[in-house]
């Protein structure tokens, strides 16, 4: 398992450099320049190449990138002139309220998506099997951008139970930031107001992300389940007088689980980017937000650098996924 660990982390190091040069590269196409960006447009020719020069623009491209890369090994992520602070200091505010998100979502999808598929299963025809079937085409065939919106309609336009934007009550304001993640820092401060405001204003962002998850996850478990029912060890089991919820919870789900962990680590790029889309639409203020403003800014610093965060969580939960493995199904053994 450690020589395991160590190819795979020497993988995301050469995959994490790739997409920066990619990146990089792009940023240099693009008809924007930063050195006008930086000065917000104004300024004259001295004031232009002198941007130019301080930006290292004026060098070779494979100049530029050795400095860019060199700083990024030093957690030098470059500068925002629109926010005024380094991308490193953007980053560790805007993430965790996508982090928080990403949770709230994946952990919706599981509790609810997981039993759906099993009783699915189990029932194949009945009541649950065809809800879950109408649920699973819904969550995957409607656009984010229009759950959302079909959300905010309901539940606060014309029910009024929950808000429509942003992640806690401005009257309350922010908890004292430990995490970065709202729920989590009221709660480590017992403090229930904000955590109450925080759980009403993360709950339609969150179920909005979720269903398109929870489609694939009905989906995936469903099929696995019937797979692992039609099992030899399952007509035994049953032959032996053992009752149905047990074959399908001790025996069947067990051995259907490796097709769900696997499906897990897809859905982390889904809901990654996902998120950025849920973001917009629920004015959320995490990186979706501060993606969409950099990139109408030309904020390439922070188009690079966030890219690069979003491949480097994506990775790692799929190596996560990967040593999951080993603990699902004894079996299989990394050497």
């Amino acid at each position: 398992m450690g020589a395991f660990l160590i190819r795979r982390l020497l993988g995301l190091v050469v995959v994490l450099v790739g997409i920066s040069l990619l990146t990089f590269l792009l940023s240099h196409v693009l008809p924007a320049d930063p050195a006008r960006v930086a000065l917000g447009g104004k300024g004259g020719p001295e004031q232009y190449a002198a941007m130019r020069e301080r930006l290292g623009l004026d060098r070779s491209l494979p100049e530029q990138y050795w400095v860019y890369v060199s700083g990024l090994a030093h957690g030098d992520l470059g500068y925002s002139y629109t926010s005024k602070r380094p991308v490193l200091t953007d980053l560790a505010d805007y993430f965790p309220a996508s982090l928080e998100l990403m949770i709230a979502a994946l952990t919706i999808a599981i509790i609810a998506g997981i039993p759906l598929g099993v009783m699915s299963a189990a029932r194949v025809g009945g009541a649950v099997d065809q809800t879950a079937g109408w649920l699973a085409v819904f969550g995957a065939a409607m656009p984010l951008f229009l759950i959302g919106l079909l959300f905010q309609v309901v539940f606060y336009k014309d029910l009024g139970w929950l808000p429509a934007s942003g992640r806690i009550s401005i009257a309350l304001g922010e908890p004292d930031r430990i995490t970065g993640m709202f729920v989590v820092d009221s709660l480590l401060q017992g403090d229930r107001a904000r955590l109450f405001s925080s759980l009403q204003h993360l709950l339609l962002p969150s179920l909005t992300l979720a269903l398109p998850a929870m489609a694939i996850l009905i989906r995936i478990v469903r099929t696995s389940m019937l797979e692992a029912l039609g099992r030899d060890y399952v007509r035994t089991a049953r032959s032996k007088g053992l009752s149905e919820r047990r074959v399908i919870y001790r025996h069947a789900l067990r051995n259907a689980l490796l097709p769900m962990v696997t499906s897990l680590g897809l859905l982390v790029g889904a809901l990654l980017s996902g998120a950025f889309l849920v973001e917009i639409v629920y004015t959320f203020p995490g990186l979706g937000m501060y993606v969409l403003n950099a990139i109408l800014r030309s904020e390439f610093s922070a188009i690079i650098s966030t890219t690069l965060l979003v491949a480097t969580v994506y990775m790692l939960a799929n190596l996560l996924v990967d040593i999951a493995y080993v603990f699902v199904d004894p079996r299989i053994r990394y050497s």
